[in-house]
């Protein structure tokens, strides 16, 4: 009898080591499983973020860029030669300006992706085109070329519809996430 009592204590002392030793492998694969998922979801949200910030950044500057554009149509309209020939000097440094802010954000916007959000931005930057060439012509004939004016007045409605397109790119970029 006491034998079997020393058995069916190692037997049970046995089964309690091992069934800890399981345990304690199970808890540490979970605990690493939860901190994988942790770190994958904190690395998701910062990419999130930083792809909101680039895009809201692109759109904020777009709608610094139709600020002057808005000033170039205005000034344009001016009867005065001289100063409509000098105020679209001013504007075609600003607009020079305003580009190089503006592709260098398309540039960020491209790095962050996806790769739609990335092609709609390039799209918005060359929407800015139409306006650019028609004010050097514009500024290039004192007499604000008919046509010229036309051109630039033209270049609104596709640089709106490029910056939708690159608003709605952005949008499902995010929502992807």
């Amino acid at each position: 009898m006491a034998d079997s009592t020393f058995w069916i204590a190692a037997l049970t002392g046995g089964t309690a080591v091992l069934a800890s030793w399981v345990t304690s492998r199970g808890n540490t694969r979970a605990a690493r499983i939860q901190a994988d998922t942790a770190a994958r979801a904190q690395q998701s949200e910062r990419r999130r973020e930083s792809r909101r910030t680039a895009y809201l950044d692109l759109i904020e500057h777009a709608h610094q860029n139709v600020e002057v554009y808005w000033e170039v149509s205005a000034a344009q309209r001016t009867a005065d030669a001289e100063r409509r020939a000098a105020a679209l000097e001013e504007l075609v440094e600003r607009e020079l300006d305003q580009y190089g802010k503006l592709r260098r954000r398309v540039r960020v916007v491209e790095l962050e992706g996806p790769p739609a959000a990335a092609t709609a931005a390039n799209a918005l930057q060359r929407a800015t085109g139409p306006f650019h060439r028609a004010l050097r012509d514009m500024r290039s004939d004192s007499s604000a070329d008919p046509e010229a004016v036309r051109r630039f007045e033209a270049a609104y409605r596709p640089f709106w519809a490029a910056l939708t397109d690159f608003v709605d790119a952005a949008r499902d970029a995010l929502r992807e996430e």
